[in-house]
């Protein structure tokens, strides 16, 4: 079994600011990771590694630093790992991420046949959660997005059984192989890196591809030229001049403060009281 593991390096969110003028994120002193979503496909991936044996790639488009975050996915247990830089990448919004991705993916499909590619849920810098459905339409693969427990694997019929979280409920879903699936939030817990895998990806050596090394075939779908998005302006949520009204129950019984609540409510959202009978009567 091949499964191929797409992650990215982000900066982390909890340490982001947004420039009080200019209205554009200050990444400066703001430490790198890898995208906390793609850890979870990770680890999943190893998991059947552990359980069927086979081999997990790990691919980054990035620019050059973004080296780091491939070594941190050795030290897991990945045995190997692409980083997809060039200058002609710089600018790309998903759709040419995508694309990129996806020719690099074909790349490493043709050294060695691909069965599954795992990426995580979304990215915490972008929160699209486009870039894996977008390699799954273009290389033809079945899309299973949004996983939270994959169920059985059958190598011999090629099948893999999964479950996933939709707004209704949980779905179980079959399908055949090759696929790419989306792995949610908290399905499961990152190993620790041992000391004997840290040495190693210390020193491995990750492989480095430029366009023509991935196969890009038309150069007007990667970086600024390929993406039609364009960001006019980020900034930072107004901060709230209401503040929080305090209850205080140690003067008052709960009931008279829940009533109390609600008549406030009511007050402020006037039809409010009229929608909710309404519904209930219905």
């Amino acid at each position: 079994m091949h499964i191929v593991v797409c992650i990215k390096q982000v900066p982390d969110s909890a340490q982001i600011r947004v420039h009080p003028v200019t209205n554009t994120i200050m990444r400066q002193g703001v430490p790198a990771i890898v995208n906390p979503y793609d850890l979870f496909s990770l680890e999943e991936a190893l998991r059947l590694k552990d359980k069927f044996g086979g081999k997990v790639t790990v691919i980054c488009m990035g620019p050059p630093q973004a080296e780091e975050a491939l070594r941190k996915c050795v030290s897991f247990g990945a045995d190997d790992a692409i980083l997809v830089t060039d200058r002609a990448f710089a600018g790309a919004d998903t759709l040419a991420t995508s694309y990129a991705l996806a020719a690099a993916i074909r790349k490493i499909n043709s050294e060695q046949k691909v069965d599954m590619v795992f990426t995580g849920k979304q990215t915490i810098d972008g929160d699209t959660a486009q870039v894996g459905p977008g390699i799954a339409k273009r290389m033809g693969l079945q899309l299973l997005t949004y996983v939270s427990r994959i169920i059985e694997t059958d190598l011999d019929n090629n099948t893999i059984t999964v479950e996933r979280r939709g707004e209704g409920g949980v779905q179980v879903l079959k399908t055949a192989l090759p696929c790419l699936i989306t792995m949610l939030e908290n399905t499961n817990e990152m190993r620790f890196a041992t000391l004997p895998m840290m040495i190693h990806a210390a020193a491995y050596q990750v492989r480095k591809w430029n366009k023509e090394d991935a196969g890009i075939e038309d150069l007007t779908k990667i970086g600024l030229k390929g993406s039609p998005t364009v960001v006019s302006r980020v900034f930072g949520p107004t901060p709230r001049a209401e503040k929080a009204e305090m209850l205080n129950i140690e003067t008052s019984t709960l009931r008279d403060v829940s009533l109390n609540l609600l008549q406030s409510i009511f007050t402020r959202h006037p039809t409010l009281e009229q929608d909710l009978i309404e519904k209930f009567s219905a």
